[in-house]
């Protein structure tokens, strides 16, 4: 076993700052590391290097994860009730969206509790607490323009919310990264489609 003092050194020199006046937000030593750790253990993920508002972060992660569930309930909808001309086509992506709004949702729910938050999955303020909005549509045309306006304002929700968190809670920014691609492709998907379905 290296002694205590050749630990530091080791540490020391894996977080030396990039340059002159650079902060340093990690411990110097591992002795140091190792007592924050131990410090308030119950939190779980959560150590003192979290510099996020964590009430405000689960609040926000709460909004998010009720606008993942009410787009699958959209794209659910739309997915049964898609009927005409080139409808199948539609309806699956319909489907495939959906499912994979679900798996957004799952991890945002995981992120919160994580946070030592809890999910509000409250049906009763769900439509309430989401951005983006349940609309049902009449014909396939409306359905893919209502589910691309949905989109569209998750990718603005997802943009604003990077930003917010920063560096302070790079493991919730990296999360909201990943989903906020998905939306764009599935917001490119859904446009294609609506300029398929002109052409018909």
């Amino acid at each position: 076993m290296a002694e205590e003092g050749h630990e530091v050194e080791t540490m020391k020199e894996f977080i030396r700052p990039k340059e002159k006046g650079a902060k340093n937000l990690v411990p110097r030593s591992v002795a140091e590391l190792r007592q924050r750790a131990r410090a308030n253990v119950e939190d779980g993920a959560v150590t003192e290097g979290y510099r996020a508002d964590r009430e405000n972060v689960i609040k926000l992660l709460n909004e998010t994860l009720a606008t993942e569930l009410v787009c699958v309930l959209r794209y659910k909808r739309h997915y049964y009730m898609a009927s005409g001309i080139h409808a199948q086509t539609a309806a699956d992506e319909f489907l495939e969206h959906a499912n994979m709004e679900q798996g957004h949702a799952d991890r945002i729910a995981d992120r919160i509790v994580q946070l030592g938050g809890a999910p509000d999955l409250n049906p009763d303020t769900l439509t309430s607490r989401s951005h983006a909005e349940y609309i049902e549509g009449s014909t396939v045309m409306d359905m893919l323009r209502e589910n691309l306006v949905a989109e569209r304002i998750a990718i603005e929700s997802y943009t604003d919310f990077i930003r917010y968190v920063g560096d302070d809670d790079p493991t919730t920014r990296r999360l909201l990264e990943d989903i906020l691609a998905v939306e764009e492709e599935h917001a490119d998907d859904i446009k294609t489609l609506m300029e398929r379905f002109d052409e018909v």
